[in-house]
């Protein structure tokens, strides 16, 4: 065998598999699509459940995060003015984290190269076989050359567009979609954040997010159809609008200053069933997208990557394999709580085209429960800094 474990997908879910496996003494290669800076770019997540913080830590990559993060104890959740404040911390006793993912990927990549992992980027063409057979085959071109790796077992952490999840059989892989009709633009902007805590808006003009990365750095975004274009939001506009959209307590204490980053994302749920096939696994966006609402993405990946470690370590180092034989059950009993979260606060929060007076209604008494019911409150709490693994 040329290593024990390949991992497709050089992004924060296999980055954090191969740092775990590659502590526990599990050899790893990592392939990675795109280039390193590119990968460094992608501007995601900035909210780490608990869990996960817990899970950098082990991974012995949670000194920058201690050290830059911030704590969060709660957020809001508004309607028009009416502010409902979730106190994680009351009501669970734990928190969450802002940190970016693009931070996490970065303090990733330097733990592997002081371990001096094998990351190949800028590979093309994998095909991966002998999923049935004593040794996994994956083949690839590198800088034009093919290459041809063996191994035990093949993770595929390269989303949701990779081709890890193809080299399933179609007529066994089960999937479940749902499209959103609208989209989150989102900019980032070195001003201040509106608020201390995250605030989750619903308005008559539809959502917006409030999220930060640091005191002096915003992540904000607003509710747009799918047919509108980076080119069509200026920044005046986007501030206007997001200004009408949050609540007017809020809205006084908004810094308005340039974008340095735009864009729009697409919202929806997916979920693709198994995740295991013979010597193939699957974790994060490569089995289940979730929209954004819940701060579930990056999370999912790594519960997924929890299992799948532990599972990976105790079938190569103890020969012990009700890991693996588990772990597509395992994760998708959490996948499917996750999707349920993501779905239930997309619909919360989101304006749909064409709805009648009866869906607003539901949103405004679902937030009216929220504000008087300490069991709502509780409820949505755990569920947002994250369920147990």
């Amino acid at each position: 065998m040329d290593t024990q474990v390949v991992i497709i997908g050089g992004g924060p879910a296999g980055l954090l598999l191969s740092q775990l496996l590659n502590r526990a003494g599990v050899e790893t290669v990592i392939l990675e699509r795109s280039t390193r800076a590119h990968v460094l770019e992608r501007i995601r997540a900035g909210i780490l459940e608990w869990g996960t913080v817990e899970l950098l830590r082990e991974a012995g990559v949670g000194a920058r995060m201690e050290a830059e993060g911030i704590p969060h104890d709660g957020c809001y959740m508004t309607d028009s003015d009416l502010m409902v404040h979730i106190d994680f911390k009351g009501l669970t006793g734990k928190q969450v984290m802002v940190y970016g993912q693009t931070e996490v990927t970065h303090d990733l990549y330097d733990a592997q190269d002081a371990m001096g992992t094998i990351i190949h980027h800028g590979v093309e063409d994998v095909r991966i076989t002998g999923l049935d057979d004593a040794q996994a085959v994956v083949e690839f071109t590198l800088n034009g050359e093919a290459r041809r790796l063996t191994c035990a077992y093949v993770a595929g952490c390269d989303g949701f567009h990779g081709v890890s999840r193809q080299s399933i059989p179609k007529e066994k892989r089960q999937e479940f979609e749902r499209v959103y009709p609208f989209g989150w633009l989102g900019i980032l902007s070195r001003t201040p954040p509106v608020n201390d805590e995250l605030i989750y808006a619903n308005s008559p003009h539809g959502f917006a997010l409030a999220s930060m990365r640091s005191e002096t750095l915003v992540r904000y975004y607003v509710q747009v159809p799918l047919t509108d274009k980076v080119e069509d939001w200026s920044d005046d506009r986007f501030w206007t609008e997001f200004r009408r959209r949050i609540p007017a307590q809020a809205a006084e204490r908004l810094v308005k200053g340039p974008s340095i980053e735009k864009s729009i994302a697409p919202l929806r749920s997916f979920a693709s069933e198994p995740m295991r096939w013979g010597r193939l696994f699957l974790a994060g966006d490569a089995a289940h997208i979730v929209p954004p609402t819940g701060a579930k993405g990056l999370n999912l990946a790594v519960s997924d990557v929890f299992y799948l470690h532990q599972a990976l370590i105790d079938m190569l180092k103890r020969g012990d394999a009700r890991g693996i034989d588990g772990y597509s059950q395992r994760a998708l009993a959490r996948v499917w709580k996750a999707m349920r979260f993501s779905w239930q606060m997309t619909m919360m929060l989101h304006r749909f085209d064409g709805e009648d007076g009866f869906a607003a209604q539901m949103r405004r008494a679902t937030m009216a429960h929220l504000a008087g019911s300490e069991t709502a409150r509780k409820d949505l709490a755990e569920n947002y800094i994250g369920l147990p693994y």
